[in-house]
């Protein structure tokens, strides 16, 4: 990938520009699976920090995922990963999820972060709201290195989590789809019902499906 892609720094300048001194990305992983905890990464990378292939984590394979997830735990100031079950995901709502999930990993850096660049165009939801002071950046993840390295955090997290689901409930073949509702994912819980990581509330048309 040509380096002229990648995420540069353009966000953090100009936080840094207003007199914020430590500037961290927040990103999240697995807002639309229909089983397993919503994951959150968040980062303060130091200045012009280059680490090869650093992008949005959709861009990244995964043999390459995994080398950055080491490189930015390496390198950063700071790093954390937070997540919310699928219990709170239905007890809530997916937006108000993926906010506490960002504000938890926030909050779990140290040093604490004076400002946040938050992935996306949505800063709050019915029951929480990013509270740190934050700007939204649509496709923050390919425009800035903080925001991909917090991708990057949160998507392996989250694809490990899963894979130990994958054994410890092997029916439903969570290594192959990571809970997200592709046909495979469908025809197991067809066949075995919901586990206990499934997000009921996502499962109502599936129910209705089943049930109609």
């Amino acid at each position: 990938m040509d380096k002229k892609t990648l995420p540069g720094w353009e966000l953090e300048d100009m936080a840094r520009e207003r007199g914020y001194a430590l500037v961290c990305g927040c990103d999240e992983a697995g807002a639309g699976p229909l089983a397993g905890p919503v994951y959150a990464g968040a980062a303060i990378l130091p200045r012009g920090l280059e680490l090869k292939y650093l992008n949005d984590s959709k861009q990244v394979t995964p043999k390459r995922r995994e080398l950055l997830f080491d490189q930015v735990r390496e390198t950063a100031v700071a790093w954390a990963v937070a997540a919310v079950s699928p219990e709170e995901i239905d007890a809530t709502d997916i937006l108000s999820a993926r906010m506490r999930a960002m504000q938890l990993a926030i909050d779990a850096l140290s040093p604490a972060p004076d400002y946040a660049l938050i992935d996306g165009s949505r800063d709050r939801g019915r029951q929480f709201a990013i509270v740190t002071p934050h700007e939204t950046a649509v496709r923050g993840d390919s425009r800035s290195a903080s925001i991909a390295a917090a991708s990057i955090l949160a998507k392996v997290s989250r694809d490990r989590y899963m894979e130990e689901m994958a054994e410890k409930y092997p029916e439903y073949r969570f290594e192959r789809h990571k809970g997200y509702g592709t046909r495979l994912h469908y025809e197991m819980l067809d066949r075995y019902g919901p586990s206990p990581i499934h997000r009921l509330s996502f499962l109502k048309k599936w129910e209705a499906g089943r049930h109609g």
